[in-house]
C-alpha cells in the first residue's frame, strides 16, 4: 500500500492556444489523480507550462511584445482551459517561474564541476519545432522532420553537451529489469532501439542564437536548453536542493508514481531525463506512460488545415454545463496507449449511449420506480447480499488493476460493463412485473439491488465525470469523498432514501451538432 502518490503531466509549450489534444493528456491525468486519491492517503498532481526557446522567442518579436508578455497572456490560456475541464492538479508550474530558474542553474552547475557537461563546438541539424539537434538518419525520405515536416537547419555553435553516452547501459538494463518503467509495454522497444545509436546531447544554446531563456551561471553567454531547464520542474516543483537539503513534498513524493506523456516525447522523458536523474543520483520514476496523439475526424491536427479544436469550443457549442461529457469521451477515446479520434458523430454517439442512455437513465428510471411502488422508502426486508455486490467486488479490483498500468479506458469500459449488467438484471427480474403482480418484497429487492449497486458505479465514475457523480452521489444520500476501502456491500439504509421532487436526470442526451470546420 502506497502512502504517497505523484503524477506528472508533460508541460505545455506556450507559443500556442491549448486544443483538445493537450486536454487530452490533462483529462487522463486528471482522471487517475482523481482515482489514486480514493486509494492513496496523500497525492500530488502536477502540471504547467514550458517558457523559454527560440520559438518564443521569434513569436513574440512578431507579435510585438516581450517574451515574458507573450509568455503570461499563453500560459494563462492554460490555466483557464484546465479550469474549465475541472483539472484538479495540485500545482502548476512555469518555467520562468523565479525559483524554478534558480534551482536549474544550480543543477546545470553540479552536472557540469561533477565532468557530466562539458563544453563542445558542434555543427548539427536543428529543428526548431522540436526544440532539438537531429541526426540524418532521424529524418523523413525528403529530409524533413518526421514530426513537423519542415527541414531542419543547419547550425555551428560551440555549446555544453551533456554525457549521455555515459549512462546508455544503465539506462538500458533499467527498462530491462523493470517491465513497468515504460507504459504500455510495447513502448520500451521503441526506446531500447533508440538507445542503440545514442550520443551525447547539447544542453545549452549560444545566447547570439537564443537569447530567451535561462543563462549558464558560470558562462552568461550561454543559455541553458530545454532538456535540463524544462525536464528538471518535475523535481524543481517540488523542492529539490543540489545539496541535498529537500523540501518535505520532495521527500514525501519523490520518485513519481507516474509521469503521463505524449509518444513523441518518449525518447526524452525515457532516456535524457533518466539519464539527468542519475547523474543528480536521484531515483527514476516508477512509471513513464506514453499516450497515442487525438486526431480529429482521423486526420492529424494542424494549424493550416484549420481542424485545431480548443476544448471550450467543444463546450460551447453543445452549451455544456459542465465538462464531464468531454471529460469522459476523451478518456475513452483511444485503446491503451494507441491513438484516438475525435469526431462529432462519436462524441454524441459515446456519451449519449454510455452517460445518458445507459448509466443515467438506470438511476433515473429505478428512482422513479422506487417512489411509485414505495413512497421512496427502503425497507429492512429490501436489504440483502446478491450476486451484483459479488460482481462490483470484481470489478471494483479489477478497475484499479488497470489503474495500476494507467489504462484509463480499459478501466472506463470496465466500469460502464457493470452498469450493463445492472440494466440486465432490471430487464431480467422485471419489478414492474413483480408490483402488479403484488410481489412487493420482490420487487423492493430488485429495486434495492440496483440502486445499492449504483452507490459503487458512482464511487468509480467519479474520476471521469465529478459533477454526474455529485448529482448520483445526492440522490443516492452517498457521500461522494469515501475511498474505496469504504465500500461495504450494503452502501444504502433502510429509511426514506428519495421524494419525486428530489429526482433530476444526472445526465441529457446531446442532440446538437458541432462542425469541427466552425470559427
Amino acid at each position: 500500500m502506497m502512502e504517497n502518490f505523484y503524477i506528472t503531466t508533460a508541460i505545455d509549450y506556450v507559443n500556442g492556444a491549448p486544443h483538445i489534444g493537450h486536454a487530452y493528456e490533462k483529462i487522463y491525468t486528471d482522471i487517475i489523480f482523481r482515482h489514486f486519491k480514493k486509494r492513496i492517503p496523500e497525492c500530488f498532481f502536477l502540471t504547467g507550462t514550458d517558457e523559454h526557446g527560440i520559438k518564443i522567442q521569434k513569436t513574440a518579436k512578431t507579435l510585438g511584445i516581450n517574451p515574458q508578455e507573450m509568455c503570461d497572456i499563453n500560459s494563462k490560456k492554460f490555466q483557464d482551459a484546465w479550469k474549465l475541464l475541472n483539472i484538479e492538479y495540485s500545482k502548476f508550474i512555469r518555467t520562468t517561474d523565479d525559483y524554478h530558474k534558480t534551482i536549474v542553474q544550480e543543477i546545470f552547475e553540479k552536472l557540469l564541476n561533477q565532468g557530466d557537461i562539458y563544453k563542445h563546438s558542434y555543427t548539427g541539424l536543428y529543428c526548431s519545432g522540436c526544440e532539438t539537434f537531429l541526426n540524418a538518419k532521424d529524418l523523413d525520405e525528403n529530409g524533413n522532420c518526421p514530426i513537423h515536416g519542415k527541414k531542419p537547419e543547419s547550425v555551428s555553435e560551440e555549446n555544453y553537451f551533456f554525457k549521455l553516452t555515459k549512462y546508455k547501459d544503465r539506462i538500458i538494463e533499467h527498462i530491462k529489469k523493470n517491465r513497468s518503467f515504460i507504459l504500455p509495454e510495447f513502448r520500451a522497444n521503441e526506446v531500447l532501439n533508440q538507445l542503440e545509436n545514442i550520443e551525447d546531447i547539447s544542453v545549452s544554446r549560444a545566447k547570439t542564437n537564443v537569447e530567451w531563456g535561462i543563462e549558464v551561471k558560470s558562462d552568461p553567454s550561454q543559455v541553458i536548453y530545454v532538456w535540463i531547464d524544462a525536464l528538471s520542474n518535475y523535481i524543481t516543483a517540488l523542492g529539490y536542493d543540489v545539496n541535498g537539503n529537500h523540501s518535505e513534498n520532495f521527500k514525501k513524493f519523490w520518485p513519481a508514481n507516474f509521469q503521463i506523456i505524449g509518444k513523441d516525447i518518449l525518447k526524452f522523458h525515457s532516456i535524457y531525463w533518466s539519464a539527468i536523474l542519475m547523474a543528480l543520483g536521484l531515483e527514476l520514476p516508477k512509471t513513464i506512460y506514453a499516450h497515442g496523439w487525438i486526431t480529429i475526424d482521423q486526420n492529424k491536427m494542424s494549424k493550416s488545415t484549420g481542424n485545431v479544436i480548443a476544448p471550450k469550443a467543444v463546450m460551447d457549442e453543445y452549451e455544456l454545463t459542465n465538462p464531464d461529457a468531454l471529460r469522459y469521451f476523451m478518456a475513452t477515446a483511444a485503446a491503451n496507449g494507441k491513438d484516438g479520434n475525435y469526431s462529432d458523430v462519436d462524441f454524441k454517439e459515446k456519451v449519449n449511449a454510455d452517460l445518458a442512455n445507459n448509466m443515467g437513465n438506470l438511476l433515473n428510471r429505478t428512482l422513479n420506480m422506487l417512489v411509485k411502488y414505495f413512497d421512496g422508502e427502503i425497507k429492512d426486508d429490501f436489504i440483502s447480499d446478491n450476486e451484483l455486490n459479488n460482481k462490483a467486488k470484481n470489478i471494483i479490483r479489477q478497475v484499479q488493476l488497470y489503474f495500476d498500468i494507467a489504462d484509463v479506458s480499459s478501466a472506463a469500459n470496465t466500469i460502464i460493463s457493470l452498469v450493463d449488467e445492472a440494466n440486465k438484471y432490471v430487464n431480467d427480474s422485471a419489478p414492474w412485473t413483480l408490483a402488479k403482480e403484488e410481489k412487493m418484497v420482490e420487487c423492493g429487492k430488485v429495486l434495492y439491488d440496483v440502486l445499492n449497486l449504483m452507490t459503487k458505479i458512482t464511487l468509480l465514475i467519479e474520476p471521469y465525470c465529478p459533477e454526474i457523480a455529485k448529482l448520483m452521489a445526492n440522490q443516492l444520500k452517498l457521500d461522494i469523498n469515501l475511498k474505496y476501502t469504504d465500500i461495504q456491500p450494503n452502501m444504502i439504509k433502510s429509511g426514506k432514501l428519495i421524494s419525486k421532487e428530489e429526482i433530476t436526470p444526472v445526465f441529457l442526451r446531446l442532440d446538437s451538432s458541432f462542425a469541427t470546420n466552425k470559427k
